[in-house]
């Protein structure tokens, strides 16, 4: 919901004081500008992008209709749900949990945190690690290193959208003035046009030098650095599942273990000390610990 309304202000400040300055929006309607611009833009796009990046990157604007995937609450039930895993591991043994981790989405702890079940990101990396937890054999600086590795390497996959979005943005004002060069080659060859129609044809030329600055920084750059935005969230929450598992796996009890992943977080979204305990109380209570 943010994006639209960023555009539909984008477009209304833009237009719309053109308009209350006085000015016509239609000679600002240019068809074959707007085709010269965008449709280099993608050729560009196409020729530097493989299609793994081509397929990322259209694969990521399905996810732009969420305006707060990560936000405090889901960061509440992820340290909760930590909690109870820990727990149950350190109460049952870490075959209690093998059950669970097998098949999320038929054990009867992971679907008390549906928002988490559906995310194939959070449940893939926490039951991966869980598995290699319940094997044995695993040293904490070993598990470190191979959970700092994988986070990197989806940091860096995740941004290949982003880079190629914003090497698009980036190039929409260079098309702009091609189109408008080509605009002006165009007057300049009616040379024994009237002076009226030859300022006509200069100001339909300027339009192209328009578009590509109004399309670069005012709609792809945004929605570039929107997605870039949305990756640091995942990391972030991957980190978070990292430090807590780390810190259980060091032998800290499962309250302060989910407490390491407390301070893992953006103080934006990080609960205060009190609003976490009192989260994890609650979830010790469901669990029907005393």
């Amino acid at each position: 919901m943010l994006i639209p309304l960023g555009f539909i202000i984008v477009a209304f400040s833009v237009f719309g004081g053109f308009s209350m300055a006085g000015g016509h929006l239609g000679p600002l309607y240019q068809p074959t500008e707007i085709l010269m611009i965008c449709g280099a833009a993608v050729g560009s796009f196409i020729a530097a992008n493989n299609g793994k990046a081509i397929k990322a990157t259209l694969r990521t604007a399905s996810k732009l209709k969420r305006t707060k995937r990560y936000d405090k609450s889901i960061y509440m039930d992820l340290m909760a749900m930590q909690y109870k895993l820990l727990s149950k591991m350190r109460r049952e043994g870490v075959l209690g949990i093998e059950r669970d981790i097998e098949k999320p989405d038929e054990s009867p702890l992971f679907s008390e945190y549906p928002r988490l079940l559906q995310d194939p990101m959070i449940m893939g990396f926490i039951t991966d690690y869980l598995r290699l937890m319940v094997s044995g054999g695993m040293d904490p600086i070993e598990l470190d290193e191979l959970m700092t590795h994988e986070i990197e390497a989806f940091e860096h996959e995740a941004h290949v959208p982003v880079d190629a979005l914003t090497k698009v943005g980036d190039a929409l004002p260079a098309f702009g003035i091609v189109a408008a060069v080509l605009g002006v080659v165009k007057a300049l060859s009616s040379a024994d046009s009237g002076v009226d129609e030859m300022g006509f044809m200069v100001a339909h030329a300027l339009v192209g030098t328009f578009v590509g600055i109004l399309l670069a920084y005012g709609f792809v750059n945004p929605v570039a650095s929107r997605i870039d935005r949305q990756v640091h969230e995942a990391v972030k929450m991957l980190q978070c599942i990292r430090v807590t598992l780390l810190a259980s796996l060091n032998g800290y009890a499962p309250q302060l273990a989910v407490e390491f992943g407390r301070k893992a977080l953006h103080t934006a979204e990080r609960p205060s000390f009190t609003e976490l305990e009192d989260h994890v109380r609650a979830a010790r209570g469901g669990n029907g610990e005393p």
